[in-house]
């Protein structure tokens, strides 16, 4: 433990406690976090598969959810196995350029998650809005720009991250009371002012997550004036069950979200810290693991394509 307390102003490594008060169970919080990690690989990557593979699925709606999958297997993978290995082996350092890089891919692919929540919303919008115009609106060409747009938002404004939390001074050790190197953590164990970090992480907030989350009301309050002016039951009840997936991964995704910013910043004092640190990777676990699930369950199209890959043609659809 005197490595951990050396001090240094630009530490070799730092050093993850896991969740602190809760070092007795760490073994017994692994299980559920390694079993959700393992669901998460295997049903993204095979809704990857199966939409790359199934003709019927070469649809926009699909393609963004490939997206989401691809970037939901890639978040938890960025932090998941470092955790375990704190969890059952006790490997708690990790390379001072590598926790920055740790912090990088987290902020990175959670901004790029939202993003691609914002274009699925988009996508209900035109499918519901303008069906008879959907295939000529959203083509391939469309679907790559905004994924690429997404993707380079996301990249260009947490690039800043690493900079700002690289310049700062650590002159009080370098132990960091968490899984995972996330930014505010990893600039609170500095000796240095890092309120220009918290601005700026406040304004990353609200140039993704709020602007994605205006987006997407927008989008849904135009859904629901479409949705409404149907004439009949039946056709209301077809057009909204194509958005009960979607608005089911907006919920798992943004209620963590929202709780882990706005209690880190604003008023957490009172909550446990070990509910935060816990709190904080069910927000990069659950999305991951729950998406798949829903989608699987919820989609007609998936649960048929799934059907179809298990059973051969031994079965067919009317």
């Amino acid at each position: 433990m005197s490595r951990a307390n050396s001090s240094s102003l630009s530490p070799g490594f730092f050093i993850l406690n896991g969740v602190p008060g809760l070092e007795a169970t760490h073994i017994w919080i692994s299980l559920p976090f390694c079993f959700m990690y393992i669901v998460a690989v295997l049903g993204n990557c095979g809704l990857i598969y199966l939409i790359s593979h199934e003709e019927s699925l070469h649809r926009p709606m699909y393609y963004f959810l490939a997206l989401l999958s691809f970037t939901d297997v890639t978040l938890c993978t960025t932090t998941v196995p470092n955790m375990l290995c704190i969890f059952w082996f006790n490997l708690k350092e990790i390379d001072f350029n590598a926790c920055l890089a740790q912090m990088f891919f987290v902020h990175m692919l959670t901004g790029m998650e939202s993003g691609v929540l914002m274009l699925m919303a988009l996508d209900r919008y035109v499918a519901i809005c303008y069906p008879l115009r959907y295939a000529t609106i959203l083509t391939n060409p469309v679907i790559t720009k905004a994924g690429l747009a997404t993707f380079l938002r996301s990249v260009m404004l947490i690039i800043p991250f690493t900079f700002l939390t690289k310049r700062l001074p650590y002159c009080r050790g370098n132990l960091i009371s968490h899984t995972y190197c996330d930014h505010m953590s990893v600039a609170k164990v500095s000796c240095g002012n890092f309120k220009v970090n918290a601005i700026y992480g406040l304004m990353v907030a609200l140039l993704i997550g709020v602007f994605d989350m205006c987006c997407i009301s927008v989008s849904y309050t135009m859904i629901l004036q479409a949705v409404v002016s149907l004439s009949s039951a039946d056709a209301r009840y077809k057009a909204f069950s194509t958005c009960t997936s979607h608005i089911c991964a907006i919920v798992i995704t943004y209620v963590p979200a929202f709780f882990t910013f706005f209690t880190h910043r604003f008023g957490g004092h009172n909550i446990p810290h070990h509910v935060h640190i816990i709190v904080a990777n069910l927000y990069l676990l659950l999305p991951p693991t729950m998406n798949p699930i829903v989608y699987g369950v919820k989609t007609k199209q998936i649960r048929e394509s799934v059907i179809k890959f298990l059973l051969g043609d031994k079965v067919g659809f009317t």
